[in-house]
């Protein structure tokens, strides 16, 4: 995978990500003006299932939706990273994208991979074919 297309993905998915956690907000507001939540004193006590209207129910739905492919769409991101610089001959980068990404940091590391990471893997240098033959 090349880190165009990693870096398209990693904004997609942070778009999907973001655009998700604003639809969650936005059917929240939706649940609180309809009446769903039951309130007494300073917290809710309870949830009014009757109440939810079918457009929180959508938005929220579709929010769940959305973060979960941006979350989804993060890691692929992060795996074509590894696999990625795994292949290159200074492994910096890969130990830096591994390490991070298995410490919960993963969105960081490919956030510097995306700025300022190696382009691309460069192309594989010519080998010698050494074929075996028989006397």
């Amino acid at each position: 995978m090349s880190k165009a297309t990693i870096t398209r993905l990693f904004a997609g998915s942070l778009i999907a990500l973001v655009a998700g956690i604003v639809l969650a907000a936005v059917g929240a507001a939706l649940a609180i003006a309809s009446g769903a939540f039951i309130v007494s004193g300073p917290g809710v006590t309870g949830v009014d299932i009757a109440q939810l209207t079918g457009g929180a129910i959508i938005t929220l739905t579709i929010a769940t939706l959305g973060i979960v492919g941006g979350a989804i769409g993060q890691f692929v991101a992060w795996i074509g990273a590894v696999v990625n610089t795994a292949r290159l001959e200074d492994k910096t980068w890969f130990i830096l994208l591994l390490v991070l990404g298995l410490l919960s940091f993963g969105f960081i590391a490919m956030l510097i991979y995306v700025l300022a990471g190696p382009n691309d893997v460069p192309a594989a240098r010519d080998r010698q074919v050494y074929s075996a033959t028989t006397a």
